[in-house]
């Protein structure tokens, strides 16, 4: 039987002023258990609970917001009225205290202090270093011969954001680094973040591995640092405009630490989310054959024979429809707002210090917003498209408000080079008898990709 979505008038009246609790809680551990089995379907369960449901981490209770606009009002219409949450907090042996992981006047600083990195031109520079990285990936390619597409999109997203943050051969032990460290970091994130924080001393294997991994990467950032010496100005890549920074206001620049601490912020996101979501949008396509084949003719069209150039991405409309439907699949899991003050929300009274949580995974396919939410339907982006609510509302994978992504331009740009890079060149067919999962992490990622290069005609 299909459950019907409770919604809160929005003045509150007519409710209790506390939240539904989700179904299933238990002594003690509350939720932690079904959490820990299934994060995925736990979280998509809740939308059919009501609008703000009471979840229970062991003796740590949070409000998930199941609908998109409790989400915009919290990160947009009443986002000074929310900081970090927990999950930020639990992830600052990693990120330290940059951009990621602050707040308030602090954050707004490292904002304007990071934001010229991103300005057009340079994402311009970056994207051809992206074109170049994505053609010599495809050089190493045999037709017929397997690849593990998720080892090739990370190796390729890394060794990019590698070459445009570090000047010559300083920056490999760095590279090498995160590829030893990104799978421990990424198994163990989203088991730091919610589990109890009177666990973090115990011994326990998954501990160990990612306070090691953490500590380990930003040990070889800091000696990267300290190689640049005195002469980064004259260098020309990310780290050297890190290092150069100025804010406009204060005159005031960021010291080494700090620097570290938004390097590894930068570093990761342009990895680890270009690199899962080029996966699956590869995944997608070897499901999808028209698609596909849609895809590419529009990249014959645009690009040619020659190498894409950031002038091609407007034009190459289709694949970023194809881009925008395989992130609203595979969307980040989990994130957590903490309520500064008092607040309602659809009758729910949220007291200050309280979490709020929200999930853009299960928001991304929610029926109500999304038809038909589960298929692979690339034209729902079309301008026009019915059945849709305003973006803002509806669609944040790369959040929104004061807390929004500060390189989803690059992001988007690096994705779609990658994959019209590939496309003008190879099909990629999955491996038969192939079955391919969504592990929970911060980004679900393919439980495994095998494909096989085919050369294009």
């Amino acid at each position: 039987m299909t459950r019907t979505r409770h919604r809160s008038r929005p003045d509150g009246s007519g409710t209790t002023g506390k939240a539904p609790s989700a179904p299933g809680r238990l002594p003690v551990v509350g939720h932690a258990i079904q959490l820990w089995r299934g994060p995925i379907e736990f979280f998509e369960s809740l939308r059919g609970v009501g609008d703000v449901v009471r979840v229970d981490l062991g003796t740590w209770p949070v409000h998930v917001l199941t609908t998109p606009e409790h989400v915009h009002t919290v990160l947009v219409g009443d986002g000074r009225g929310f900081g970090r949450g927990r999950i930020f907090d639990r992830l600052r042996p990693l990120f330290g205290n940059g951009i990621v992981t602050t707040d308030g006047r602090f954050h707004r600083r490292q904002r304007r202090l990071i934001q010229p990195a991103f300005h057009r031109d340079h994402i311009a520079e970056y994207t051809r270093l992206m074109s170049g990285q994505a053609e010599a990936m495809c050089r190493t390619w045999t037709e017929g011969r397997e690849i593990s597409v998720l080892h090739e999109m990370r190796r390729l997203a890394l060794d990019a954001v590698a070459e445009m943050t570090f000047s010559g051969d300083l920056g490999k032990p760095a590279a090498a680094e995160v590829h030893r460290s990104l799978p421990v970091i990424l198994e163990g994130m989203l088991l730091r973040a919610v589990m109890p924080k009177v666990l973090d001393p115990l011994p326990i294997p998954a501990n160990r591995r990612f306070d090691t991994a953490a500590a380990r990467l930003r040990r070889i950032i800091d000696q990267v640092i300290a190689e640049y010496g005195t002469e980064h100005e004259d260098r020309g890549d990310l780290l050297a405009l890190l290092l150069a920074a100025r804010d406009a206001e204060t005159g005031e620049t960021m010291g080494p630490d700090q620097v570290r601490d938004e390097l590894i912020a930068i570093m990761f996101a342009g990895t680890e989310t270009s690199a899962t979501t080029l996966s699956w949008i590869f995944h997608e396509l070897g499901r999808h054959p028209e698609a596909e084949k849609r895809l590419h003719a529009e990249v014959d069209e645009v690009v040619g024979d020659g190498p894409v150039r950031p002038e091609h991405l407007p034009r190459l409309t289709y694949t970023d429809n194809v881009f925008q439907e395989a992130l609203r699949l595979h969307s980040p899991l989990l994130f957590t707002r903490r309520a500064l003050a008092p607040a309602t929300l659809g009758g729910v009274r949220i007291p200050e210090g309280a979490e709020v949580a929200y999930s853009p995974y299960a928001l991304h396919r929610d029926p109500a917003v999304y038809p038909d939410p589960t298929s692979f339907d690339p034209d729902r982006w079309n301008d026009g498209s019915p059945g849709r609510l305003p973006r803002a509302h509806s669609y944040i994978p790369f959040g929104a408000g004061q807390h929004k992504c500060i390189g989803d331009s690059f992001a988007v740009a690096e994705i779609l080079i990658a994959v019209a890079t590939v496309a003008s060149r190879w099909r990629l067919v999955h491996t038969p008898g192939t079955v391919v999962r969504e592990l929970p992490a911060g980004i679900p990622q393919p439980s495994t990709l095998p494909m096989i290069p085919l050369a294009r005609t």
